[in-house]
């Protein structure tokens, strides 16, 4: 996975159109209201209103998510992020949020409850910390 971004939006959280329509922008990079438009009708159980389109593409842009530029007489909209920086992102939120509980014998209690497979990718995450520590000097 990729290191931890510099960059990163102003408000992280997002509701369910929001996030349909950012990974409507991450697959084509670049868009227009009419391109999101038009994929999100391309449903034919989908209604939804232009002007909704643009509302939830300036949302994005004040949240810190995409930037928006004038080309000639149409805006378009690009990712600030790619989607795996963004889920850098999220995963370390996550576990800062998870650390914060500060209790080990929670912790311990959620490490004895996990499965195999669980425990197997702990272990694996458990020796990259101990490389990156040893790459730095550290023990």
């Amino acid at each position: 996975m990729a290191p931890l971004p510099d960059y990163r939006p102003q408000q992280m959280s997002l509701g369910p159109l929001e996030a349909e329509i950012l990974n409507i922008v991450w697959e084509l990079s670049s868009v227009t209201v009419k391109d999101v438009h038009d994929r999100i009708l391309a449903d034919p159980n989908r209604e939804l209103a232009y002007t909704s389109v643009t509302t939830v593409l300036r949302r994005l842009t004040e949240k810190g998510w995409l930037a928006c530029n004038k080309q000639g007489k149409a805006f378009y909209w690009q990712p600030l992020l790619t989607k795996q920086q963004a889920e850098v992102i999220k995963a370390h939120d996550q576990l800062q949020r998870f650390l914060a509980v500060g209790n080990p014998d929670v912790i311990a209690a959620f490490a004895d409850s996990l499965d195999q497979a669980a425990s197997d990718q702990i272990e694996a995450i458990a020796k990259r910390i101990q490389a990156a520590r040893e790459a730095r000097g550290e023990k």
